[in-house]
């Protein structure tokens, strides 16, 4: 067995475990943050309650996101109900490659809204930018379709936020610390969700 190492004085492990506390912490005290999070959750009851579904959609890491949100809905996220009708668009990798080669990149989420969408389904965008392309030709075309269009971004909120029904900003410039405070907003969100639908206290 190795003997331990010494830790360095500026251990980096340590350094970004800080760095991301900070980040959490203006999350917590971020009070614009709290009403995306609880407006985002009763839109997203209210398209539930309606029959309708959500449709989620990222890039990258952000695509990891909405895969996780979706299995939170349909499975669970604290104790066992009902599915919740939500589908993440980054899944299917015919669906994606054949738009992408056929149409272009850009079009790989707007396509599926066009085909899977109706009026009073819900859309959640998730970009660290705000300035993905192909996120912005989904909220085009949710909005032109009368889907609830709602996203997550980091604090600047790029050019997704005027395509936006309402529009959640993570409280950092830094592309993994908007995904960790999106993932922990998301549990946020369907934990309200959850709670108000299936009649236990939050």
């Amino acid at each position: 067995m190795n003997p331990p190492m010494d830790k360095p004085a500026n251990d980096p492990v340590a350094t970004y475990f800080r760095h991301s506390m900070s980040a959490m912490e203006s999350a917590a005290s971020d009070e614009r943050l709290h009403r995306a999070i609880r407006t985002i959750a009763d839109l997203i009851e209210n398209i539930f309650r309606s029959g309708n579904k959500l449709m989620i959609a990222g890039n990258g890491g952000s695509a990891g996101d909405a895969q996780h949100v979706a299995g939170e809905f349909l499975s669970r996220l604290n104790f066992d109900r009902a599915p919740l009708p939500a589908i993440a668009l980054s899944t299917d990798t015919s669906v994606l490659t054949a738009i992408g080669n056929d149409y272009g990149f850009e079009h790989v989420f707007e396509r599926q809204i066009r085909g899977l969408g109706k009026r009073g389904d819900g859309l959640l965008a998730i970009s660290t930018s705000g300035r993905s392309p192909n996120i912005l030709a989904a909220l085009r075309v949710a909005r032109e379709l009368g889907i609830t269009a709602m996203g997550f971004t980091g604090a600047e909120g790029g050019a997704m936020k005027d395509f936006c029904d309402v529009c959640l900003f993570a409280p950092s410039q830094e592309t993994p610390l908007i995904q960790q405070i999106h993932i922990t907003a998301a549990h946020a969100v369907c934990n309200l969700v959850e709670y108000a639908m299936f009649g236990k206290r939050a």
